[in-house]
């Protein structure tokens, strides 16, 4: 199957001062989807109804899935992907109506009480007595969550080969001190690059790394045990262990029901 890239159309800047409030979008995938870099007018709430996405924005890269969303502020560039069978949901709100959540991009955890109030709003049959009184209600349940899927990605051309790799084949076992013989460099080069570049460790990047890929595949229905292996780790227990270390959150909350 196919790549689809397409381009997203840059709003008008008089498109900020649209009367909506709170306005939605979903759309199912069927094959896999990039979109180029852009920005919206609008703050936008991106969540899943079902797979899993991602949104990048410089050298971070959120995984976004139907119990994490990623509020992404007005003005803010950023580009998309998406795998195939993948119930994507953006919810627009306007500058003109609502105070911002944020002004930097920052992870939400789509609740269930969040998920039935963003459903209400899409009844086009809603009074709009109605409709404003859960708008209400949406802003007033929508909080960051200290919960995210988050990896930045090195750039420089020492951690590039790594990277590369590394999210190419999340399985990759390589070590740091293989990586250090294979670059001719010693570990604790790499080590100090990795924390100037990512702010972490290579032991902790590369578990998001892991971590993400997981979501992608428990997200389209994997076993937890195939995972496990498709992503690098021994047991489906050291897996669990390490997720719930990079999450916050078990395996199983992100398998497809």
């Amino acid at each position: 199957m196919t790549r689809e890239t397409r381009t997203v159309p840059e709003p008008a800047p008089s498109a900020a001062h649209a009367p909506f409030v709170i306005h939605g979008y979903d759309e199912l995938v069927d094959r896999d989807t990039s979109w180029n870099a852009h920005a919206h007018p609008w703050d936008e709430l991106l969540w899943n109804e079902r797979g899993a996405s991602m949104a990048v924005v410089g050298e971070r890269a959120w995984t976004i899935t139907p119990t994490l969303g990623l509020w992404m502020p007005a003005g803010t560039r950023h580009s998309g992907s998406a795998v195939a069978g993948t119930w994507f949901r953006a919810h627009f709100f306007g500058r003109a109506t609502t105070p911002s959540l944020s002004d930097v991009p920052v992870a939400v955890e789509i609740t269930p009480l969040l998920r039935l109030l963003l459903e209400r709003l899409g009844d086009t049959g809603l009074a709009p007595d109605s409709r404003a009184a859960t708008e209400v209600m949406v802003l007033d349940v929508l909080t960051p969550s200290p919960r995210e899927l988050l990896v930045h990605v090195p750039a420089s051309a020492l951690l590039r080969p790594i990277a590369d790799a590394v999210r190419e084949n999340p399985g990759d076992r390589r070590t740091l001190s293989h990586w250090a013989a294979e670059l001719g460099v010693s570990p604790r080069t790499i080590t100090r690059a990795f924390n100037a570049e990512t702010g972490t460790s290579f032991a902790r990047w590369v578990a998001g790394v892991r971590a993400q890929h997981a979501v992608a595949l428990l997200t389209r229905g994997w076993e937890v045990e195939v995972v496990a292996e498709e992503v690098g780790y021994r047991s489906a227990s050291a897996f669990g262990a390490a997720f719930r270390r990079t999450t916050g959150l078990t395996p199983g909350s992100f398998r497809a029901r």
